[in-house]
Protein backbone atom coordinates (compact mmCIF):
# COMPACT_ATOMS: atom_id res chain seq x y z
CA UNK A 1 0.00 0.00 0.00
CA UNK A 2 2.82 2.35 0.72
CA UNK A 3 5.13 3.88 -1.84
CA UNK A 4 8.17 1.80 -2.64
CA UNK A 5 11.61 3.18 -1.96
CA UNK A 6 14.05 3.03 -4.84
CA UNK A 7 17.43 1.74 -3.78
CA UNK A 8 19.24 1.92 -7.09
CA UNK A 9 21.90 4.57 -6.59
CA UNK A 10 24.83 3.10 -8.48
CA UNK A 11 27.99 3.11 -6.37
CA UNK A 12 31.19 4.05 -8.13
CA UNK A 13 34.43 2.18 -7.37
CA UNK A 14 36.60 3.26 -4.45
CA UNK A 15 38.84 5.63 -6.37
CA UNK A 16 40.08 8.85 -4.83
CA UNK A 17 40.72 11.58 -7.34
CA UNK A 18 40.99 15.32 -7.25
CA UNK A 19 37.65 16.99 -7.96
CA UNK A 20 37.19 18.06 -11.55
CA UNK A 21 34.08 19.92 -12.62
CA UNK A 22 31.60 18.19 -14.88
CA UNK A 23 30.89 19.89 -18.17
CA UNK A 24 27.92 22.24 -18.37
CA UNK A 25 25.80 19.86 -20.44
CA UNK A 26 26.00 17.09 -17.86
CA UNK A 27 25.22 19.48 -15.01
CA UNK A 28 22.14 20.78 -16.83
CA UNK A 29 20.90 17.22 -17.36
CA UNK A 30 21.38 16.41 -13.68
CA UNK A 31 19.57 19.56 -12.56
CA UNK A 32 16.73 18.91 -14.99
CA UNK A 33 16.28 15.36 -13.74
CA UNK A 34 16.07 16.59 -10.14
CA UNK A 35 13.58 19.33 -10.97
CA UNK A 36 11.28 16.73 -12.52
CA UNK A 37 11.41 14.52 -9.41
CA UNK A 38 8.19 14.62 -7.40
CA UNK A 39 7.20 13.07 -4.14
CA UNK A 40 4.76 10.22 -4.35
CA UNK A 41 1.60 10.46 -2.28
CA UNK A 42 0.21 7.87 0.03
CA UNK A 43 -3.27 6.46 -0.47
CA UNK A 44 -5.73 7.68 2.09
CA UNK A 45 -5.86 5.72 5.32
CA UNK A 46 -8.96 3.52 5.52
CA UNK A 47 -8.86 3.70 9.30
CA UNK A 48 -10.30 7.03 10.41
CA UNK A 49 -9.43 6.83 14.08
CA UNK A 50 -6.60 5.49 16.20
CA UNK A 51 -3.18 4.44 14.98
CA UNK A 52 -2.34 2.05 12.21
CA UNK A 53 0.94 0.18 12.49
CA UNK A 54 2.33 -1.30 9.29
CA UNK A 55 5.71 -2.62 8.33
CA UNK A 56 5.56 -0.67 5.12
CA UNK A 57 8.16 1.24 3.26
CA UNK A 58 8.80 4.91 3.77
CA UNK A 59 6.12 7.09 2.18
CA UNK A 60 6.86 9.37 -0.73
CA UNK A 61 10.65 9.51 -0.50
CA UNK A 62 12.12 7.87 -3.58
CA UNK A 63 15.55 8.12 -5.16
CA UNK A 64 16.02 8.38 -8.93
CA UNK A 65 17.55 5.42 -10.70
CA UNK A 66 21.08 4.93 -11.97
CA UNK A 67 22.80 7.85 -10.31
CA UNK A 68 26.55 7.23 -10.09
CA UNK A 69 26.84 8.61 -6.57
CA UNK A 70 29.38 7.76 -3.91
CA UNK A 71 30.14 9.36 -0.57
CA UNK A 72 33.58 10.66 0.30
CA UNK A 73 35.00 11.62 3.70
CA UNK A 74 37.66 14.35 3.78
CA UNK A 75 39.84 14.61 6.87
CA UNK A 76 41.47 18.02 7.37
CA UNK A 77 44.44 17.86 9.78
CA UNK A 78 45.58 20.79 11.90
CA UNK A 79 48.70 20.88 9.75
CA UNK A 80 49.47 19.20 6.45
CA UNK A 81 47.42 18.05 3.50
CA UNK A 82 43.84 16.87 3.51
CA UNK A 83 43.14 13.18 3.00
CA UNK A 84 40.06 11.85 1.18
CA UNK A 85 38.62 8.41 1.93
CA UNK A 86 36.12 6.53 -0.21
CA UNK A 87 33.20 4.68 1.35
CA UNK A 88 33.92 1.21 2.68
CA UNK A 89 30.32 0.09 3.12
CA UNK A 90 26.92 1.43 2.06
CA UNK A 91 23.53 0.04 3.07
CA UNK A 92 20.16 1.39 1.96
CA UNK A 93 17.12 1.28 4.21
CA UNK A 94 13.50 2.34 3.82
CA UNK A 95 14.09 6.06 4.33
CA UNK A 96 17.86 6.49 4.75
CA UNK A 97 21.29 5.32 3.70
CA UNK A 98 24.06 4.34 6.13
CA UNK A 99 27.64 4.96 4.97
CA UNK A 100 30.77 3.67 6.69
CA UNK A 101 34.40 4.62 6.19
CA UNK A 102 37.02 2.30 7.73
CA UNK A 103 40.72 2.53 6.88
CA UNK A 104 44.09 2.05 8.53
CA UNK A 105 45.55 5.46 7.60
CA UNK A 106 43.55 7.73 9.91
CA UNK A 107 45.41 10.48 11.75
CA UNK A 108 45.03 10.64 15.55
CA UNK A 109 41.96 12.49 16.82
CA UNK A 110 44.13 15.19 18.36
CA UNK A 111 45.52 16.08 14.92
CA UNK A 112 42.15 16.29 13.12
CA UNK A 113 40.72 19.78 12.62
CA UNK A 114 37.52 18.90 10.75
CA UNK A 115 35.67 16.20 8.85
CA UNK A 116 33.69 16.83 5.67
CA UNK A 117 31.29 14.52 3.85
CA UNK A 118 30.75 15.02 0.11
CA UNK A 119 28.47 13.29 -2.34
CA UNK A 120 30.45 12.62 -5.51
CA UNK A 121 28.93 12.06 -8.95
CA UNK A 122 31.49 10.46 -11.25
CA UNK A 123 31.67 10.84 -15.01
CA UNK A 124 31.12 7.57 -16.86
CA UNK A 125 34.20 6.63 -18.90
CA UNK A 126 34.70 3.82 -21.38
CA UNK A 127 37.94 2.83 -19.59
CA UNK A 128 37.00 1.99 -15.99
CA UNK A 129 40.61 1.78 -14.78
CA UNK A 130 41.16 5.50 -15.26
CA UNK A 131 40.52 7.93 -12.43
CA UNK A 132 37.20 9.54 -13.19
CA UNK A 133 36.48 13.23 -12.57
CA UNK A 134 33.42 14.05 -10.53
CA UNK A 135 31.15 16.73 -9.13
CA UNK A 136 31.50 17.05 -5.35
CA UNK A 137 28.57 18.35 -3.29
CA UNK A 138 29.11 19.12 0.39
CA UNK A 139 26.66 17.32 2.68
CA UNK A 140 28.13 18.33 6.01
CA UNK A 141 31.16 19.79 7.77
CA UNK A 142 32.00 18.70 11.32
CA UNK A 143 34.31 20.46 13.73
CA UNK A 144 36.62 17.83 15.21
CA UNK A 145 37.48 20.08 18.16
CA UNK A 146 34.44 18.52 19.85
CA UNK A 147 35.94 15.05 19.34
CA UNK A 148 37.46 14.49 22.75
CA UNK A 149 37.00 12.48 25.90
CA UNK A 150 34.08 14.80 26.70
CA UNK A 151 32.20 13.82 23.54
CA UNK A 152 29.02 11.78 24.13
CA UNK A 153 29.86 8.07 24.38
CA UNK A 154 27.15 5.89 22.85
CA UNK A 155 28.78 2.48 23.05
CA UNK A 156 31.94 0.43 23.40
CA UNK A 157 33.25 -3.10 23.25
CA UNK A 158 36.62 -4.74 23.88
CA UNK A 159 38.25 -3.02 20.89
CA UNK A 160 36.59 0.34 20.24
CA UNK A 161 34.56 3.07 21.82
CA UNK A 162 32.13 5.13 19.76
CA UNK A 163 31.65 8.88 20.14
CA UNK A 164 29.04 11.16 18.59
CA UNK A 165 30.32 14.12 16.58
CA UNK A 166 27.38 16.30 15.51
CA UNK A 167 25.48 13.32 14.11
CA UNK A 168 28.50 11.29 12.97
CA UNK A 169 29.53 8.12 14.78
CA UNK A 170 33.30 8.02 15.26
CA UNK A 171 34.87 4.77 16.43
CA UNK A 172 38.15 5.14 18.31
CA UNK A 173 40.47 2.27 19.23
CA UNK A 174 40.42 1.60 22.97
CA UNK A 175 43.50 2.91 24.78
CA UNK A 176 44.50 5.17 21.87
CA UNK A 177 43.34 8.29 20.06
CA UNK A 178 43.39 6.61 16.62
CA UNK A 179 40.19 6.55 14.58
CA UNK A 180 38.93 3.10 13.59
CA UNK A 181 35.86 4.02 11.52
CA UNK A 182 33.30 6.75 10.84
CA UNK A 183 29.59 6.10 10.23
CA UNK A 184 27.06 8.58 8.82
CA UNK A 185 23.35 8.14 8.14
CA UNK A 186 21.51 10.36 5.64
CA UNK A 187 17.76 10.67 5.34
CA UNK A 188 16.40 10.41 1.79
CA UNK A 189 14.48 13.70 2.08
CA UNK A 190 16.14 16.06 -0.42
CA UNK A 191 19.21 13.82 -0.52
CA UNK A 192 19.10 13.82 -4.32
CA UNK A 193 19.17 17.62 -4.48
CA UNK A 194 21.81 17.79 -1.75
CA UNK A 195 23.98 15.26 -3.62
CA UNK A 196 23.72 16.97 -7.01
CA UNK A 197 23.10 20.68 -6.53
CA UNK A 198 25.61 21.69 -3.86
CA UNK A 199 29.24 22.64 -4.37
CA UNK A 200 32.46 21.38 -2.85
CA UNK A 201 32.47 24.19 -0.27
CA UNK A 202 28.78 25.00 0.17
CA UNK A 203 25.88 22.60 0.78
CA UNK A 204 22.63 22.81 -1.14
CA UNK A 205 19.99 24.95 0.55
CA UNK A 206 16.53 24.65 -0.94
CA UNK A 207 13.40 26.66 -0.36
CA UNK A 208 11.48 25.97 2.85
CA UNK A 209 8.21 24.20 2.16
CA UNK A 210 5.08 25.56 3.81
CA UNK A 211 1.58 24.16 4.04
CA UNK A 212 -1.30 25.96 2.28
CA UNK A 213 -2.90 28.71 4.34
CA UNK A 214 -6.10 27.74 6.15
CA UNK A 215 -8.09 30.17 8.31
CA UNK A 216 -11.16 27.92 8.69
CA UNK A 217 -9.84 25.01 10.76
CA UNK A 218 -9.30 26.32 14.33
CA UNK A 219 -6.74 23.56 15.02
CA UNK A 220 -4.99 23.59 11.66
CA UNK A 221 -1.51 22.12 12.04
CA UNK A 222 -2.37 20.12 15.17
CA UNK A 223 -3.80 16.99 13.56
CA UNK A 224 -3.50 14.64 10.60
CA UNK A 225 0.19 13.80 11.05
CA UNK A 226 1.69 10.54 9.78
CA UNK A 227 4.90 9.13 11.27
CA UNK A 228 7.15 6.52 9.66
CA UNK A 229 9.77 5.23 12.10
CA UNK A 230 12.71 2.88 11.47
CA UNK A 231 15.32 1.66 13.95
CA UNK A 232 18.25 0.03 12.20
CA UNK A 233 22.01 -0.48 12.32
CA UNK A 234 24.56 -0.71 9.53
CA UNK A 235 23.30 -4.11 8.36
CA UNK A 236 19.62 -4.66 9.14
CA UNK A 237 16.38 -3.15 10.36
CA UNK A 238 15.46 -3.63 14.00
CA UNK A 239 11.99 -2.10 13.98
CA UNK A 240 9.77 -0.43 11.39
CA UNK A 241 6.30 1.05 11.75
CA UNK A 242 3.92 3.63 10.40
CA UNK A 243 1.48 5.58 12.58
CA UNK A 244 -1.27 7.74 11.14
CA UNK A 245 -3.79 10.32 12.34
CA UNK A 246 -1.52 11.69 15.07
CA UNK A 247 -2.84 14.83 16.75
CA UNK A 248 -2.57 17.21 19.68
CA UNK A 249 -5.44 19.29 21.07
CA UNK A 250 -4.87 22.99 21.44
CA UNK A 251 -5.50 22.67 25.18
CA UNK A 252 -2.74 20.03 25.40
CA UNK A 253 0.06 22.30 24.14
CA UNK A 254 2.70 22.52 26.87
CA UNK A 255 6.17 24.00 27.24
CA UNK A 256 6.19 25.31 23.69
CA UNK A 257 5.66 21.87 22.09
CA UNK A 258 2.86 19.78 20.68
CA UNK A 259 2.84 16.14 21.78
CA UNK A 260 2.13 13.45 19.16
CA UNK A 261 1.55 10.01 20.68
CA UNK A 262 2.26 7.14 18.27
CA UNK A 263 2.40 4.33 20.88
CA UNK A 264 0.92 4.67 24.34
CA UNK A 265 2.16 2.68 27.29
CA UNK A 266 -1.44 2.29 28.50
CA UNK A 267 -2.62 0.58 25.28
CA UNK A 268 -1.18 -2.92 25.13
CA UNK A 269 -2.46 -3.46 21.57
CA UNK A 270 -0.05 -0.79 20.32
CA UNK A 271 3.08 -2.26 21.93
CA UNK A 272 5.50 -3.39 19.23
CA UNK A 273 8.13 -6.18 19.48
CA UNK A 274 11.55 -5.50 18.00
CA UNK A 275 13.03 -8.01 15.58
CA UNK A 276 16.42 -7.92 17.30
CA UNK A 277 18.53 -6.25 19.93
CA UNK A 278 19.62 -2.62 19.85
CA UNK A 279 23.15 -3.04 18.51
CA UNK A 280 25.59 -1.66 15.95
CA UNK A 281 27.92 -4.07 14.08
CA UNK A 282 31.22 -2.66 12.84
CA UNK A 283 34.13 -3.88 10.72
CA UNK A 284 37.61 -2.44 10.16
CA UNK A 285 40.63 -3.95 8.41
CA UNK A 286 39.74 -7.56 9.19
CA UNK A 287 38.55 -6.82 12.72
CA UNK A 288 34.88 -6.70 13.64
CA UNK A 289 32.62 -6.40 16.62
CA UNK A 290 29.19 -5.38 17.86
CA UNK A 291 28.36 -2.38 20.01
CA UNK A 292 25.43 -3.04 22.32
CA UNK A 293 22.65 -0.57 23.15
CA UNK A 294 23.20 1.82 20.25
CA UNK A 295 21.79 2.00 16.73
CA UNK A 296 20.51 4.42 14.09
CA UNK A 297 17.05 5.99 13.95
CA UNK A 298 15.39 7.34 10.80
CA UNK A 299 11.96 8.88 10.92
CA UNK A 300 9.68 10.83 8.60
CA UNK A 301 6.88 13.02 9.92
CA UNK A 302 4.35 14.04 7.26
CA UNK A 303 1.75 16.76 7.62
CA UNK A 304 -1.95 16.47 6.84
CA UNK A 305 -1.26 16.82 3.11
CA UNK A 306 1.33 14.01 3.33
CA UNK A 307 4.21 16.40 2.70
CA UNK A 308 7.48 16.04 4.65
CA UNK A 309 7.36 18.16 7.79
CA UNK A 310 10.29 16.82 9.84
CA UNK A 311 12.79 14.22 8.60
CA UNK A 312 15.77 12.98 10.57
CA UNK A 313 18.40 10.23 10.67
CA UNK A 314 20.49 10.11 13.82
CA UNK A 315 22.44 7.78 16.11
CA UNK A 316 20.60 6.91 19.33
CA UNK A 317 21.55 5.19 22.57
CA UNK A 318 19.54 2.86 24.79
CA UNK A 319 19.81 3.89 28.45
CA UNK A 320 18.34 2.37 31.64
CA UNK A 321 15.09 4.07 32.58
CA UNK A 322 15.00 6.06 35.81
CA UNK A 323 11.64 4.49 36.67
CA UNK A 324 9.59 1.53 35.36
CA UNK A 325 7.99 2.47 32.06
CA UNK A 326 5.29 -0.23 31.94
CA UNK A 327 4.04 -2.23 34.90
CA UNK A 328 2.54 -4.92 32.64
CA UNK A 329 6.00 -6.37 31.92
CA UNK A 330 8.57 -8.05 34.13
CA UNK A 331 12.06 -7.21 32.99
CA UNK A 332 14.50 -4.40 32.32
CA UNK A 333 13.17 -0.95 31.44
CA UNK A 334 14.94 1.41 29.03
CA UNK A 335 14.54 4.82 27.44
CA UNK A 336 15.75 6.07 24.06
CA UNK A 337 15.56 9.70 23.04
CA UNK A 338 16.83 12.15 20.44
CA UNK A 339 16.87 15.91 20.98
CA UNK A 340 17.06 18.40 18.12
CA UNK A 341 16.21 22.12 17.74
CA UNK A 342 12.97 21.11 15.98
CA UNK A 343 11.84 18.94 18.87
CA UNK A 344 12.39 15.64 20.64
CA UNK A 345 11.69 11.95 20.05
CA UNK A 346 11.11 9.83 23.16
CA UNK A 347 10.82 6.04 23.29
CA UNK A 348 10.36 3.65 26.18
CA UNK A 349 11.23 -0.03 25.87
CA UNK A 350 11.07 -3.17 28.00
CA UNK A 351 13.17 -6.34 27.72
CA UNK A 352 11.11 -9.22 29.04
CA UNK A 353 12.72 -11.31 31.74
CA UNK A 354 12.03 -14.76 30.28
CA UNK A 355 12.16 -14.37 26.49
CA UNK A 356 14.66 -11.47 26.58
CA UNK A 357 12.49 -9.84 23.91
CA UNK A 358 12.51 -6.06 23.47
CA UNK A 359 9.14 -4.30 23.22
CA UNK A 360 8.55 -0.69 22.27
CA UNK A 361 5.84 0.36 24.73
CA UNK A 362 5.78 4.14 24.27
CA UNK A 363 6.67 6.43 21.37
CA UNK A 364 6.07 10.19 21.42
CA UNK A 365 7.19 13.17 19.39
CA UNK A 366 7.44 16.63 20.89
CA UNK A 367 7.43 19.14 18.03
CA UNK A 368 8.38 22.76 18.68
CA UNK A 369 5.57 25.29 18.27
CA UNK A 370 7.94 27.52 16.34
CA UNK A 371 8.25 24.84 13.65
CA UNK A 372 4.47 24.29 13.58
CA UNK A 373 3.74 28.02 13.28
CA UNK A 374 6.33 28.48 10.55
CA UNK A 375 5.06 25.55 8.48
CA UNK A 376 1.34 26.23 8.81
CA UNK A 377 1.35 30.02 9.16
CA UNK A 378 -0.22 29.92 12.62
CA UNK A 379 0.52 31.63 15.94
CA UNK A 380 -0.14 29.00 18.59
Amino acid sequence: MCSVISRELSLSPSVVSHPVSLDATKIKKLVASVSQHKYKTLPSNPVDSGHQKNKCRSPGLALPRKRRVSWELTVAPRSGREAAFQQSQVRFFQSSVAVCWSHSRWPPCSQVASLQVHAVVRVALAVPSLQRPGWRSLLGSFDAAALSERSPLVGHDALVKVLVLQGLLVGVWRGTTSIAFVIACFHFHRLVERSLLGSSICPYSGAVNKAPFDDIDPEYGLHGYTLHMVLHNTLAEIMSGQFSQLFCRKAQIQNGHIELVAISRTDLSQHTPLSGNISLPWRCEGLEGTLENCCLMSFTLLDEALQPFWCLSSPVHLAPAKRPVAYDYDGEHFSLSCLRPEGRVAMELVRTERQRQLFLVDLRLYVGLQEVNRHFGKSY
